[in-house]
């Protein structure tokens, strides 16, 4: 019979919280777990092993004298109104984790190319014009003050985005899970997005778990980050941002970005006799139309009574919405994945596998991609590189 081996109770209990999963869950696969739990009883090396896995804690931890302190490697920008920003989830942490190997290889790679810094990031360090940033930005971008008004979706608009972004330099990778484990899904309430700046690499990530719309506001908010230059992580609960001096900017950029003052300020009118005011300002700018009554909000031109009971029926709609979305089937695997790793970062490890600079082996775990899968994906995305090219 396997011998139990000696583990704390309290760091048992401490990987159930931490994991986020149900107790009634845990308990289905572990009959023990409260015995466990209390000290009455301990698990054998195996059992320990599962219950790791499905916690989602590394196994080391399991032997620590007391729980570890997990410390976010980045800034935490994120608000829950008057309750206390909870403890990272396991999921968020590894996506942080994932996302920073990403960018210190990109970071190498680019160097040994020859590139030099990106002069943008940072380049706003002392602005205190949210208006001039967000002219700055689009400039920059090579997007004009109504590039979202000219795009048929929002599909459309968060590509052309996204694919202007990664133009410049900068890093995009939108997804919705960790990795490909499709049973750890990023939950969009606990963070939209974050930001890693670096001169020659900085890395926007987008939880696709969220609206199209409302990635549109993500992006551009992790935006403004870069040209200040500062890494943070974000979600916006109620639309209201952190107290942070620099959080603040970064979301009157994003806003100024988005929906323009002015633009919004002459098509207000058509859009007050409208049915639904902020659904058509919403598809008009290709933002949420959270994102398109704030904007109104911000701008005085409705009080907040008015703002709130709109944002709490549109709350309802979108929990509606999400249940929805999850009945459908999934899209084409292959063409999701340029979103997924970012088109930019994607090419430059299949390129550097090519040329027998990168290990297979290597390019595997940067990418979640491995054998045969890898290699369809990376012939895709060169063929399509090579059609794009005029």
């Amino acid at each position: 019979m396997p011998e139990a081996v000696a583990v704390n109770p309290e760091l048992i209990r401490w990987a159930v919280d931490r994991s986020g999963v149900p107790r009634e869950d845990l308990a289905k696969s572990f009959p023990k777990l409260d015995a466990w739990q209390s000290g009455e009883k301990s698990p054998t090396l195996r059992q320990l092993e599962s219950l790791a896995k499905k916690t989602m804690t590394p196994l080391g931890y399991m032997f620590l004298h007391a729980p570890p302190v997990e410390k976010l490697p980045i800034p935490d920008f994120r608000t829950v109104g008057d309750r206390p920003v909870g403890r990272p989830s396991p999921n968020l942490i590894e996506t942080i984790q994932a996302m920073q190997r990403r960018q210190a290889w990109m970071r190498d790679y680019v160097i040994e190319q020859g590139h030099e810094e990106l002069a943008l990031v940072g380049s706003a360090k002392q602005s205190r014009n949210p208006v001039s940033l967000a002219a700055r930005i689009r400039e920059t971008l090579g997007l004009n003050s109504d590039w979202a008004e000219r795009q048929t979706t929002w599909e459309d608009a968060l590509r052309t985005l996204r694919e202007s972004v990664e133009r410049i330099g900068i890093l995009v990778a939108t997804a919705g899970i960790v990795g490909l484990n499709t049973h750890r899904a990023l939950d969009p309430e606990e963070f939209r997005g974050f930001v890693l700046c670096d001169a020659y690499a900085p890395l926007v990530f987008v939880n696709a778990a969220d609206s199209r719309s409302a990635q549109m506001f993500t992006v551009s908010h992790e935006l403004a980050h870069v040209w200040i230059g500062r890494d943070g992580l974000f979600n916006l609960i109620r639309t209201l941002p952190h107290d942070d001096e620099a959080e603040q900017f970064c979301n009157a950029v994003a806003a100024e970005f988005l929906v323009p003052e002015e633009k919004l300020l002459a098509r207000w009118d058509e859009a007050r006799a409208a049915e639904r005011p902020f659904s058509y300002l919403a598809r008009l700018f290709k933002v949420s139309p959270i994102v398109a009554a704030r904007r109104a909000l911000d701008l005085r031109l409705i009080d907040k009574p008015h703002f709130f009971k709109f944002y709490e029926a549109e709350q309802e709609d979108w929990a509606k919405r999400k249940d929805d979305q999850r009945k459908k089937k999934g899209g084409n695997f292959y063409a999701t994945q340029d979103a997924r790793l970012g088109r930019r970062f994607a090419f430059a490890v299949v390129r550097a596998v090519r040329e027998g600079r990168l290990l297979y082996r290597e390019a595997y775990n940067l990418t979640d991609l491995r054998g045969a899968t890898f290699e369809k994906y990376a012939n895709r995305l060169i063929q399509r590189v090579k059609d794009e090219r005029p």
